[in-house]
C-alpha cells in the first residue's frame, strides 16, 4: 500500500498490482491509452484526460503531473518508509546544515548575499581567491541567510566561519 499526497493538501491511500487500482478502498476503473514516455490520455467516468509528466524524482519520490493543464504536485510513501516512519527513523537523511566554513585559507572577493536573504542549494554565496584562482562558494542548503561572517577583502583561514543560516 502507498501514502499518496496531492499538492501537500490530499492524502490517498493506494494500492496497486497490474490489473486493479484500489484508492481509498475503492477499485478505480479507468482507461488509459499511452502517448509517450511521459503522457497518456486516460478516460475515467465518461471524461478525457491528458496526463503528462513534467517532473520525477525516484530518490525523492516526487512527481509534478500535468493534468489538462493544471500541474498537480505528488509525493509517495511506500510501506518502508511509513514503517520507518513508525519507528522514528523517517528523518535521518535530513541535514539541516546551520554553518558554511571555508575550505581553504584564502581572500574574499566579493560577498552576493546579505542577512535575511533566502537561497536555494547550489546559488552563489561568495567569491573566494586561494592560490590565485576563484572559487565560487555556493550554498549546501536552502534556507534563510542568518549572518555573514566575512566582508570583501577579509582573509580567511581553513574552516573559518563565512555565513551561517537560520
Amino acid at each position: 500500500m502507498y501514502q499518496v499526497k496531492v499538492n501537500d493538501k490530499f492524502d490517498f491511500e493506494v494500492e496497486a498490482s497490474p490489473n486493479e487500482l484500489i484508492v481509498n478502498k475503492e477499485t478505480v476503473n479507468f482507461d488509459q491509452v499511452v502517448l509517450n514516455a511521459n503522457s497518456s490520455n486516460v478516460l475515467y467516468k465518461n471524461k478525457s484526460y491528458h496526463v503528462e509528466v513534467v517532473a520525477f524524482s525516484a530518490a525523492e519520490k516526487t512527481a509534478a503531473l500535468k493534468i489538462n493543464g493544471t500541474v498537480y504536485q505528488v509525493q509517495v510513501k511506500d510501506q518502508f518508509d511509513q514503517l520507518l516512519k513508525q519507528l522514528g527513523l523517517d528523518n535521518l537523511t535530513t541535514n539541516k546544515i546551520l554553518q558554511l566554513k571555508a575550505p581553504m585559507p584564502g581572500l574574499v572577493l566579493n560577498v552576493l548575499v546579505n542577512a535575511g536573504d533566502e537561497v536555494k542549494k547550489g546559488d552563489n554565496l561568495l567569491v573566494l581567491e586561494a592560490m590565485k584562482m576563484e572559487n565560487m562558494i555556493k550554498s549546501p542548503t536552502d534556507g534563510t541567510i542568518k549572518q555573514v561572517a566575512v566582508k570583501q577583502g577579509d582573509k580567511v583561514e581553513k574552516n573559518e566561519l563565512l555565513i551561517s543560516f537560520n
